[in-house]
């Protein structure tokens, strides 16, 4: 059975996502208030290291966390300052995950600077080759990927659907059935959740439908059986969200 157990996080302000490694032996937390992702031992539960900024790349208000072992990465979007939601990014951080060295940003945004997109959840796609991630932009109602090229060992940023108009304000959380035919993706503002094609291409999404739900769509349990689906309606219980 289940046992809660209280780990500390030092220094961790606003403890957002967490990704486990695939050997399930290493955790990653990120810290929204205090702009670093905290590193641990998932078999002992203890803390291990942090990643923060470097000169290279700029780890701020990190929110949505992505993990692949595979090409030894690790995505990190800059979402919005946790004390007022403000200062919003337009960017993820790439990191090696085997050093915890920050390599780069990217931005997700084709506005000019500061565009003020939040990027707010980034998923690897399960099963993709060359690797993909999506990424939805908050404050920006668009879904973005980031396509791994192993020439560069970078990743290349595309827009891959405008949310806004079926009405997707406010894009969080992303899902994919089991046999990768299908993207879920949840907006707040108003309430929906969002049922995309993905069988000719995860880079070209077809809307089938939009499901609306309560305000604040947010998170989404699908049983194993994938007959239903449960929205979670909350976001920070902000005025119709």
């Amino acid at each position: 059975p289940y046992r809660m157990k209280v780990v500390a996080l030092p220094n961790c302000l606003a403890g957002e996502d967490a990704v486990v490694s695939d050997d399930n032996k290493t955790w990653y937390v990120t810290c929204m208030g205090t702009n670093k992702v905290v590193i641990g031992n998932a078999v002992t539960d203890t803390v291990t290291g942090t990643i923060a900024s470097t000169d290279k790349a700029f780890i701020k208000y990190p929110h949505g966390i992505a993990l692949h072992n595979g090409i030894d990465r690790i995505l990190v979007t800059t979402t919005v300052r946790a004390s007022d939601l403000k200062d919003a990014g337009e960017t993820i951080s790439v990191i090696e995950a085997s050093t915890g060295k920050a390599l780069s940003t990217l931005k997700v945004s084709k506005k000019a600077s500061p565009g003020g997109e939040a990027p707010v959840e980034v998923v690897f796609v399960p099963h993709s080759d060359p690797p993909v991630a999506i990424i939805t932009n908050m404050f920006g109602n668009s879904l973005w990927a980031a396509v791994w090229d192993p020439t560069k060992k970078n990743f290349d940023v595309q827009e891959i659907a405008d949310t806004a108009p079926f009405s997707g304000g406010v894009p969080l959380e992303i899902y994919f059935s089991k046999n990768m035919k299908r993207m879920y993706v949840t907006s707040a503002n108003p309430g929906h959740l969002h049922v995309f094609d993905i069988s000719g291409g995860v880079l070209k999404p077809k809307l089938v439908k939009s499901i609306a739900t309560a305000g604040g769509a947010h998170h989404v349990a699908i049983p194993p059986d994938e007959k239903l689906a449960f929205v979670q309606n909350s976001f920070l219980n902000l005025p119709g969200m």
